[in-house]
This record gives structure tokens, C-alpha cells and sequence, in this order.
């Protein structure tokens, strides 16, 4: 199993009895270690817990303690299934839709389109500039390529030259 954005210090706990709310279940798992928060999140409809909770400690130890004690165990004639908790997911995009209005990071909106309008414009800069050097290059090839050809007429025409250039 893949640990990655698992939660350390924070268990799910699954299968739980209508009965059970948020301090029976502290009082179920503080013999662990230290708990930092329960939760019991409600269904909206019944306002009653969804069958589960999140019980979250402050030592990741305690935690672990917890988890290996409780998974399996009963509590009020339900098998309890206890795991460490991913992080929560919401729907829609990377921070959710759900989570907040429209209109919410509208200013990070804009700053994020002008940082990528600035990042192609530093791009093109950059491609211009790359092209620039790469046509000064060719043209410095070009230059030597002419001094060569002018050094090889020369000494084909100076017999002088031509003699030095074999001894070479």
C-alpha cells in the first residue's frame, strides 16, 4: 500500500454503531495516547454519523498503538475497521469547487495569468535571443570558411607559400 498523503496521527474508524458519537468514542480510543480531535461526520439528510469517524492523536506512536489494538475490535456489537486517514479529497479541480464561491481566488486567478504572460514573454525574449547567437555563429563560420578558401588560393598562386605549406 502506498503511504504516500497518508495521515500519521490521524485514524479512520469504520463500522460504527448508531449509539456511538464523538465522546464515546474518545473515551474508546484515549487509552491510546493523547487525542488532538474527534470527528463523526454527519450525514446531511439524517444528521446522524455516516457510520465512521476520525480520531486524530497527537503522537504518531499512539496512533499506531491505536490502530493495531482497535482494528477488529467490537464496539456496541460492531466490528470496528481502523486504518491510518488519507487526506481529504473535495470534488472539483485542485482546491475544490465545493469548498468555496466562485469568485474566491479570482485575485490568484489574475496573478496567475500574469505571471504566465510573463513567463512567455521572458520565453520568447529568450528564443529571440538564442536565435540572435545562433545567426552571429553562422555567420563567423561562414567569415573563417571565406579566409580558408582565400589562404588556398593564395598559395596555390604564390609558389613560395605553396612549398612552406607542404613543409608544414
Amino acid at each position: 500500500m502506498a503511504m504516500q498523503g497518508v495521515q500519521k496521527n490521524t485514524l479512520y474508524v469504520g463500522g460504527l454503531a448508531d449509539e456511538v458519537n464523538e465522546s464515546i468514542l474518545h473515551a474508546t480510543f484515549i487509552p491510546f495516547g493523547d487525542i488532538k480531535d474527534v470527528k463523526t461526520p454527519l450525514d446531511q439528510a439524517t444528521q446522524k454519523h455516516r457510520s465512521f469517524g476520525f480520531v486524530t492523536f497527537l503522537e504518531r506512536e499512539d496512533a499506531a498503538a491505536a490502530m493495531d489494538n482497535m482494528d477488529g475490535a467490537e464496539l456496541y456489537g460492531r466490528v470496528l475497521t481502523v486504518n491510518y486517514a488519507l487526506p481529504e479529497k473535495i470534488k472539483g479541480g485542485e482546491q475544490g469547487w465545493a469548498a468555496q464561491p466562485v469568485w474566491a481566488d479570482a485575485d490568484t486567478w489574475f496573478e496567475r495569468q500574469q505571471q504566465e504572460e510573463e513567463m512567455r514573454r521572458i520565453e520568447a525574449e529568450n528564443r529571440a535571443a538564442m536565435q540572435a547567437a545562433e545567426d552571429i555563429r553562422r555567420k563567423q563560420l561562414a567569415q573563417e570558411r571565406e579566409g580558408e578558401k582565400e589562404e588556398e588560393i593564395e598559395i596555390k598562386d604564390d609558389p613560395m607559400a605553396k612549398a612552406e605549406a607542404e613543409v608544414l
